[in-house]
């Protein structure tokens, strides 16, 4: 059995697997990959996938769910056009890769940023607290979890601002109040399903209301929510199995069991980490993300050593990003804390056998 810590494409239930495998030979008598997305069999699953989003999160009155494409990338560009206002002025909470290209297409529609605060001066290793939001502008953008840098935020900020935040890495993996939220946007491959898919939750009261002077049709929610999500072909496969995984979800306790889970993954792992005489955390303790542990050796001439370790383990993705070095262990929801376990237990005998 390989144990999954990669970053990108999620690790997902079994049973989830099973039968998204089943229904690529069988899903209504065709494969899933050649029913058409208007069949009344798939317009179903898009139906049910979007309500189950909403049991999952406990999604208030007032709001649409969306499945769309493009990935967080395409939704920096979206969500800036959609929220675009009177003061053709946005806010931006710069704390790492993402939040950073979010800025770029922001400002390349021609929005005034306002970055108003940012931990770039120390690596992007700490959540930036303290900073004051400024009232003439039309929505305050920040991302939950950074993957790279391995920082989360563990409150979000309280603002009357309209508030748009990137979910990519941590969406259901703990309870949160949407209502915070005029926008929610999510690259599936996380923590919901395969890549392809990208979720939004949209507050109604902004539909139809950019100052912009023109959006493309596919960048307009208006337009998505009109369709109910099928303006274009959708990524059918990818919600199907999205929609798969929410079932499972909803059968065994929900987002509350989930977060739990997540948690004693956490403390098992930084545990490890800060008791090993030789490994050390990459960032600040308060800010330490539950998905995505960053970590390096205070040694680092054993780097080839511990990486074949893990290697020879049948631990998978453990290498950091490029753009940082380290290790990263990405613990996605459906990671079971025995895989988290089998690295512990490693990096605690690598210890032993080089201290």
């Amino acid at each position: 059995m390989k144990h999954n810590f990669g970053a990108g494409p999620c690790i997902l239930p079994q049973e989830v697997f099973k039968k998204a495998a089943a229904a690529v030979i069988d899903f209504n008598g065709l494969s899933i990959l050649e029913v058409s997305h208007r069949s009344a069999d798939f317009v179903a699953v898009m139906e049910e996938a979007r309500e189950n989003v909403k049991k999952a999160l406990n999604v208030p009155a007032g709001y649409t769910v969306l499945f769309l494409q493009g990935g967080a990338s395409l939704g920096f560009l979206i969500t800036a056009y959609n929220m675009m206002g009177k003061h053709k002025r946005a806010g931006y909470i710069n704390t790492g890769t993402w939040s950073s290209k979010a800025i770029k297409e922001a400002k390349g529609i021609g929005l005034d940023v306002v970055e108003v605060a940012s931990s770039k001066d120390k690596g992007f290793s700490y959540i930036p607290k303290g900073f004051d939001i400024p009232e003439d502008i039309d929505f305050l953008h920040f991302t939950s979890n950074n993957t790279i840098a391995g920082t989360q935020f563990k409150d979000f900020p309280k603002t009357n601002v309209p508030l748009v935040c990137d979910m990519s890495s941590d969406i259901f993996s703990k309870e949160i109040n949407v209502a915070d939220f005029d926008i929610i946007y999510a690259g599936a491959q996380k923590n919901l399903g395969p890549a392809g898919a990208t979720l939004y939750i949209v507050k109604d009261e902004i539909l139809g209301k950019s100052t912009a002077a023109h959006i493309p049709s596919y960048l307009d929610l208006a337009v998505h929510a009109d369709k109910d999500s099928m303006f274009n072909t959708p990524p059918v496969y990818s919600v199907f199995v999205a929609n798969l995984n929410l079932q499972h979800m909803l059968a065994n306790g929900g987002v509350q069991a989930i977060a739990k889970e997540n948690q004693a993954k956490a403390e098992l792992i930084y545990k490890t980490i800060d008791e090993n005489p030789l490994f050390e955390g990459t960032t600040a303790v308060e800010d330490r993300s539950e998905m995505n542990v960053t970590f390096r050796l205070k040694d680092e001439s054993l780097t080839d050593k511990f990486n074949a370790a893990w290697n020879a383990a049948d631990l998978v993705g453990l290498k950091g990003h490029r753009s940082v070095g380290g290790f990263r262990a990405s613990m996605y929801n459906a990671l079971p804390l025995s895989s988290v376990q089998v690295l512990a237990d490693l990096m605690n005998n690598f210890a032993k056998e080089n201290a």
